[in-house]
């Protein structure tokens, strides 16, 4: 069941993103001493990160059960996995934004952040399930409806059923894509982005035991409209949350007014 939320802006957004995410891994760490959480990049989870740090080092928690899957990264021409020093790295993004401003006192092991491997791709599906699978994943939505780098596939090529289990995978950046990602990180510049991605598959996503989708731009009213028709498609992978039985999708009425 997809539940949606409504919050006013960005800032609210922000904080009940955090605080589920925050309170998912509390309760992951007291059941179970650890937790398996997917996350995202993006501006949409900028402040977000902020608020989590704040509050792990805060209420003082141990994170040394914690271990996290990114979504993706890009790669090179050659299909390779871009340095860290690369502009546009995850990896670069994640330690900035993220883990760079846990508290030692937290006890975060930075060799148990991991993201999705360009040799051997298929391998980060079976890393993600020997660990029993995501207890939270967290998505942004493309302006095309992708989540993570899984770019729409024609009815006419992909069944729904398939395109649900795709693997990880290195996979070519659709030009809205690279278009959109140049817009608001690379100073709009297309060059600086590059054409090929290493995306964790649907399969993974979808197995996860809680999914939560944020939503802070105009553009992505367009594809979260259709979410709310109802249809499934791989013409929107976004639309497959529908089918996941607990999935909540967070937009910011000041920008995403007529949902």
């Amino acid at each position: 069941m997809t539940t949606w939320t409504a919050v006013r802006n960005y800032e609210e957004m922000s904080k009940l993103g955090a605080e589920l995410i925050f309170n998912k891994t509390c309760e992951c760490l007291r059941q179970k001493n650890t937790c398996l959480l997917g996350l995202a990049t993006g501006n949409t989870m900028i402040r977000l990160y902020e608020l989590l740090a704040a509050m792990f080092n805060d209420h003082n928690t141990d994170l040394s059960g914690l271990m996290t899957c990114n979504l993706d990264e890009y790669a090179t021409a050659d299909g390779r996995e871009v340095p860290p020093k690369h502009p546009l790295s995850y990896r670069k993004y994640m330690d900035e934004k993220l883990f760079s401003k846990f508290q030692p006192a937290r006890h975060f092991d930075h060799a148990r952040a991991f993201f999705p491997p360009a040799q051997n791709a298929a391998s980060y599906d079976d890393l993600i399930a020997r660990h029993g699978g995501l207890d939270l994943q967290l998505l942004g939505i493309g302006f095309n409806g992708h989540i993570a780098f899984n770019e729409p596939m024609s009815e006419k090529i992909i069944t729904a059923d398939d395109f649900a289990a795709l693997p990880s995978r290195v996979i070519a950046l659709e030009p809205l894509t690279i278009a959109t990602n140049a817009r608001l990180t690379a100073d709009n510049d297309p060059s600086m982005v590059p054409t090929k991605a290493i995306t964790m598959g649907m399969k993974s996503i979808l197995a996860a035991k809680q999914i939560l989708l944020l939503a802070c731009f105009e553009e992505q009213e367009r594809p979260l409209s259709v979410i709310k028709s109802g249809r499934v498609t791989p013409e929107l992978p976004a639309s497959f949350l529908l089918k996941h039985p607990n999935s909540q999708i967070v937009y910011t009425k000041d920008s995403i007014a007529t949902l």
